[in-house]
């Protein structure tokens, strides 16, 4: 039965894994975004009370 023999699927396998372990990420982590976050200010925007009449 050759599907027993782990001689070529072994090798196969362990070259794919090398591939998605070395390879995939850094080009994955290497794309730059668009729209990063800007850093906002630290401080609070000024708000009003509501002065409507509440019935």
């Amino acid at each position: 039965m050759p599907q027993l023999s782990p001689a070529p699927w072994f090798a196969i396998f362990t070259f794919s894994w090398l591939v998605f372990l070395i390879v995939i990420p850094p080009k994955i982590l290497n794309h730059t975004y668009p729209h990063s976050p800007s850093p906002q200010s630290t401080q609070k925007p000024k708000t009003s009370a509501w002065n409507w009449p509440w019935y």
